[in-house]
């Protein structure tokens, strides 16, 4: 009997004894109260990945999740690269990277894309989300970038004339970022091409050419290299042979030079002409004098002799016709034949029209006339023949009343041009 209620007693004890941990039990099922300030109430994606690195020929697919029934929203996209498409209902992304695409240039390797994407309410408009995540190309087959000039590799122009052309790259796995162009001889006064599109401008100037260069020409060299961003090099190469150039300003300036003076010489030995042909003019005219007077003085002395009657007169007239003879010595000795003058008046007359006839057919035919330094040279070398061949002649420059239009309406008077004209044997 004892022992029954020791059992009891043991009972009781383990029942009231498990009363408040049940109740601490009881407490623990039900979660805490949470504020309403921390509940999940804004629209958001929970799994986006914000950035994306993809290989060529693969496959992108992603599934994109929001805090919400994505029964009631939709999705889409903007700015995306081409051929990316999302599911407006489950938000699933899918994209591949074609090879072509990047061959054709409408996607680039290594290079950042922003793709905008949003999610939406079907029935609250307001109730929207709006982010990005960037997507990058990569690849393992790396496509060398190339250098295209827009011209051929070999060039011939002349000094004085301009070249230019342009520098195209054709795009591999990674763009051309610089240019540097070196070349072979030092130049200046020239366009650089630092990047790609430029266009290289440059006129070899008239003394590119020395005297020195063989053929009268010299091949410029240029070496264009592009590099990447990783340094990889192509280099496009372009040989330019300049040939020896004529300055027009400058050989059409010696041109006018060698004409003014040649025009001045001209006008001197005009003066010249007019000066020993008025000497010569005036020797003549004394010596016709002298012969008159001699003539007229025979011819007195024999009439008188002849007809007076007067033994005076009779001897009067025998003794002029010996003063005329004695005339014809004074006569030579005041005012002697100038034959060498005359002869000379007539050479420089010759040389005259000569120097004019080389003037006019020597003249320039417009500004890039391509003979005018055959033209100087035969100019030049016409003046320096009419004074080797005049070096004796004294000439004579504009002072005093004579003037140079008296000198040259005296040149071509039609007398005075009879006079010199040559006469047929």
């Amino acid at each position: 009997m004892q022992h029954t209620r020791l059992i009891l007693a043991l009972f009781l004890v383990c029942i009231f004894g498990q009363l408040p941990a049940q109740e601490v039990a009881k407490d623990t099922l039900y979660p805490l109260h949470v504020p309403l300030q921390y509940l999940d109430t804004t629209l958001r994606i929970v799994n986006l990945n914000p950035y994306f690195t993809l290989h060529v020929d693969s496959v992108l697919e992603y599934d994109l999740s929001i805090n919400r029934d994505v029964a009631n929203y939709y999705w889409y996209l903007r700015n995306s690269p081409v051929g990316m498409r999302i599911d407006k209902a489950t938000g699933k992304i899918t994209f591949k990277a074609e090879k072509s695409l990047f061959k054709n240039g409408r996607l680039k390797f290594d290079q950042e894309y922003k793709v905008q994407l949003g999610v939406q309410n079907l029935h609250n408009p307001n109730e929207k989300l709006d982010t990005f995540f960037v997507l990058m190309f990569y690849s393992t087959e790396i496509n060398p970038s190339r250098l295209k000039p827009s011209t051929q590799s070999s060039l011939t122009i002349e000094e004085g004339d301009t070249i230019r052309f342009g520098v195209q790259c054709e795009q591999g796995t990674f763009p051309i970022e610089q240019i540097t162009m070196l070349t072979n001889v030092p130049i200046g006064n020239y366009r650089a091409v630092t990047r790609c599109g430029d266009e290289f401008v440059w006129m070899p100037p008239y003394d590119f050419v020395k005297p020195t260069d063989s053929a009268k020409q010299k091949t410029l060299v240029i070496q264009i290299v592009g590099a990447d961003k990783f340094f990889n090099k192509d280099t496009a190469v372009v040989r330019v042979t300049v040939k020896e150039g004529t300055d027009y300003p400058l050989r059409n300036q010696e041109h006018k030079r060698v004409s003014e003076e040649l025009s001045k010489y001209v006008q001197d030995l005009k003066l010249t002409f007019y000066v020993m042909s008025h000497s010569v003019k005036k020797t003549k005219g004394v010596r016709t004098g002298f012969d008159v007077s001699s003539s007229t003085t025979a011819l007195a002395g024999t009439v008188i002799s002849t007809t007076a009657t007067d033994p005076d007169l009779q001897r009067f007239g025998k003794v002029l016709p010996s003063v005329g003879v004695t005339l014809v010595p004074v006569k030579e000795a005041v005012a002697p034949n100038k034959i060498q003058e005359q002869n000379t008046a007539s050479q420089v007359r010759t040389v005259v029209k000569r120097l004019e006839y080389m003037v006019s057919e020597n003249a320039l035919l417009g500004d890039r006339d391509p003979e005018v330094l055959l033209k100087t040279k035969k100019m030049q070398d016409e003046m320096k023949q009419a004074h080797m061949q005049l070096i004796d002649v004294p000439i004579v420059e504009f002072e005093g009343d004579v003037t140079a239009q008296e000198a040259d309406k005296y040149f071509y008077d039609p007398k005075v041009n009879k006079k010199y004209k040559l006469k047929a044997k």
